[in-house]
């Protein structure tokens, strides 16, 4: 297990909200990195997937904007120093963006250890994938919402099951020559497609993967498909990952999923790390309302804002009940 999903892991189980609070303010004070740079470099998308807001027309209007390149060398010069991890791709499709290859070269010069891309994966062809792996993408993400065609094709409206095939071939390929390199399937269930997870290593058998997240369907909007309730997921959870989990042991792959119980409890107390962890930027917005990329820096917008103090307050009390907050844990096993 890399680094990354061995923190992500050791985060499970330190269960004092405390501790990992002083965990970041020690990190923080002493310059190390400890954020995660989750960028969309453009706010796209070729395919109008019903479980996503680029199915909503009225959002997708207000969803535009990309970097250009002089705007990507600002943003590394600001964070890159200080970041575990940077992702490509959160809330948009990052093949649509002619930079990428720039931008991961830009991730490695500044020494970030792991950087991640997550795509739909269908306008990628060899050459585009081998050119980002030799670039340093350390791993690529596929977001499939279906195991057969005729789910996956309803579910991500505009995308072909052919070419998904292609691209997991090519990947299958690529990994090949650069062993250290991962694949990881992301892989969102409702009551419609949660029995099919079941028959994923009979669809994909020929294929290499290294990490399978499930998550379960979430409200991100006014999409198309809008059955959000989980009721019918935790009645066949447990037959269903439990397959999954076994098949994913035998053939050595990182499994990502919350159990039934995390389903039923939920978490609805802030989550400390990820907010103080968390680092998102888009054309719209660049990690918080009043950062100033011409000409802010971590160091200067911290020390202006005093996050030390901020962070060392979280240290000292408990956290906060949210109401309206629905996150999870994950198991990684």
């Amino acid at each position: 297990m890399n680094k990354i999903y061995f923190l992500l892991k050791l985060n499970r189980y330190i269960q004092n909200p405390r501790l990992k609070s002083f965990g970041i303010y020690f990190l923080h004070i002493i310059g190390k990195r400890y954020i995660g740079i989750f960028l969309d470099p453009v706010l796209a998308c070729n395919l109008r997937c019903k479980m996503c807001y680029f199915s909503d027309e009225e959002k997708r209007k207000n969803l535009k904007g990309k970097f250009s390149l002089d705007e990507l060398k600002l943003i590394a010069n600001a964070f890159f120093h200080r970041a575990l991890k940077l992702q490509i791709g959160c809330g948009a499709e990052p093949s649509l963006f002619k930079h990428n290859k720039e931008l991961i070269r830009l991730a490695k010069e500044k020494n970030i250890p792991y950087v991640s891309m997550t795509t739909n994966g269908i306008l990628f062809s060899e050459e585009d994938l081998r050119e980002l792996v030799e670039a340093g993408l350390d791993e690529i993400t596929l977001s499939i919402h279906g195991i057969y065609k005729e789910t996956y094709e309803y579910f991500m409206t505009g995308a072909v099951y052919e070419k998904l095939l292609e691209v997991l071939q090519h990947l299958t390929e690529i990994k090949k020559k650069h062993p250290n390199f991962k694949i990881r399937i992301n892989y969102t269930v409702n009551k419609d497609n949660l029995n099919e997870l079941k028959d994923f290593f009979c669809a994909f058998s020929k294929y290499h993967f290294d990490i399978i997240q499930i998550r379960p369907i979430h409200e991100i909007g006014n999409t198309e498909y809008n059955d959000f309730s989980w009721n019918e997921i935790y009645e066949k959870y447990d037959e269903v990952i439990e397959v999954v989990k076994k098949e994913c042991v035998i053939r050595n792959i990182t499994c990502i999923a919350p159990s039934r119980n995390d389903l039923i409890k939920q978490i609805n107390e802030s989550n400390s790390v990820a907010e103080q962890t968390y680092c998102y930027m888009s054309p719209r917005a660049i990690w918080k309302n009043d950062f100033d990329i011409k000409t802010d820096t971590f160091e200067t917008y911290s020390k202006r804002v005093n996050l030390a103090r901020r962070y060392l307050k979280k240290v000292f009390q408990g956290q906060e009940k949210n109401n309206n907050n629905r996150s999870l844990n994950y198991e990684i096993s």
